[in-house]
């Protein structure tokens, strides 16, 4: 017999889409996993990783060298003072990190409020926790929130809120005065911030990422969860990493040293020279998204989707209402079947009470090669 605490939660959406576009030969601008090679600088760093004598279990909380390399990003990218010994834990990506701290921090009837939408793995990382989520919508186009409807979600039992920007799927970054809002009302009422930060370093059009951490108030009750993956283009290698006070890191790392313990140590080596990459190497990738970005964007206004500019991030939401689908599903299904290009249907991130506001919406990936998304423009255009 399942577990009760597993019995809702099904096959991800990704694997089913993975699977349908598979079967039909389909251009997958589905899940967020590009379909180019890694950079040099990374094959470098691995190549040189493979030969040090370091194959073996890892520390729990990581090599203190990558805890250093971690610490030394933050302040060289956010002005930040982080203790590397005693605030950084590395985790098997930023999906663990985020279990782990729902499961290090938060108690059976605590209320996590949750943006919709959602990455897939909070709302189970919650309830399996014994959490409760209580949502607050994203209002597109421009993907705001109601500030007196969050206000109303605040209560004694709220021990967290958990925000992702850039933000997947919408591509939105969050403003300073937006999240000058949420610092004040997590200070108000004693809450945790749980922040999911792994598209930091792609963002657009002169927009700038802010750290929740960084504002007044909000250092000592911030965790700061990011990873390699997204900005080096090894998604697979599953690196991240958790940024907090000692109390609250320490909370983390006892419940994921029962998950999987340690981290793949060659990998954690070829990451500490990785995050020393030069300056050069964050305004090239920044480049690179930004036009490819760009070209998705004004080749679908070619087509009946009508694209969300995103600030930053490997997404585009489309809004599909001229189509008039029964649903996203519907139209995801249809697109990979009939038209041959691959979607993801961005209901999978909301909750039950939301998901009628993903009825005309779909999401498409940049991070491919310009061969890739050419080829899937081409079958878009044969939308009417």
């Amino acid at each position: 017999m399942i577990a009760q605490r597993v019995q809702s939660f099904g096959t991800t959406i990704f694997s089913e889409i993975n699977t349908l576009a598979q079967q039909y030969n389909a251009v997958n601008l589905g899940q967020g996993a590009p379909d180019f090679a890694s950079p040099p600088l990374v094959l470098a760093a691995l190549e040189k990783a493979l030969h040090t004598p370091h194959h073996q279990y890892a520390p729990g909380w990581g090599y203190p060298q990558l805890q250093e390399a971690v610490a030394d990003h933050a302040k060289r990218f956010y002005s930040m003072n982080v203790d590397p010994t005693r605030e950084v834990l590395i985790t098997v990506g930023a999906t663990e990190g985020i279990f782990s701290t729902m499961m290090g921090l938060i108690n059976p009837g605590d209320e996590v409020i949750v943006f919709e939408p959602f990455y897939d793995s909070y709302v189970p990382s919650i309830t399996m926790a014994g959490g409760v989520p209580r949502y607050i919508p994203l209002h597109p186009p421009e993907w705001q929130f109601d500030r007196d409807e969050l206000k109303s979600l605040f209560s004694e039992r709220t021990r967290a809120i958990l925000l992702n920007t850039p933000h997947n799927p919408t591509g939105k970054i969050y403003t300073r005065d937006e999240l000058e809002f949420i610092a004040e009302l997590c200070q108000k009422h004693d809450v945790i911030a749980v922040t999911d930060e792994v598209y930091e370093h792609i963002v657009f059009d002169g927009c700038q990422h802010i750290r929740l951490a960084t504002l007044p108030g909000m250092e000592k009750r911030t965790v700061t969860i990011s990873s390699l993956g997204k900005t080096f283009t090894v998604t697979g290698w599953k690196i991240g990493w958790t940024i907090g006070t000692n109390p609250l890191v320490t909370g983390i790392f006892r419940a994921r040293q029962f998950i999987s313990f340690a981290v793949a140590s060659v990998l954690q080596w070829a990451a500490i020279e990785i995050l020393q990459a030069p300056d050069s190497y964050f305004v090239e990738l920044q480049e690179i998204y930004w036009k490819k970005r760009d070209y998705l964007f004004h080749s679908l206004q070619e087509t009946p989707l009508k694209p969300l500019l995103p600030q930053g991030g490997y997404f585009i939401m489309t809004d599909t209402s001229a189509l008039n689908p029964e649903n996203d599903r519907a139209l995801a299904e249809y697109l990979i079947k009939e038209i041959g290009v691959a979607c993801i249907p961005p209901s999978a991130f909301y909750s039950d009470a939301h998901r009628f506001l993903a009825r005309h919406l779909a999401r498409f990936s940049i991070c491919k090669k310009d061969d890739t998304l050419h080829t899937a423009v081409e079958r878009l255009k044969g939308l009417r």
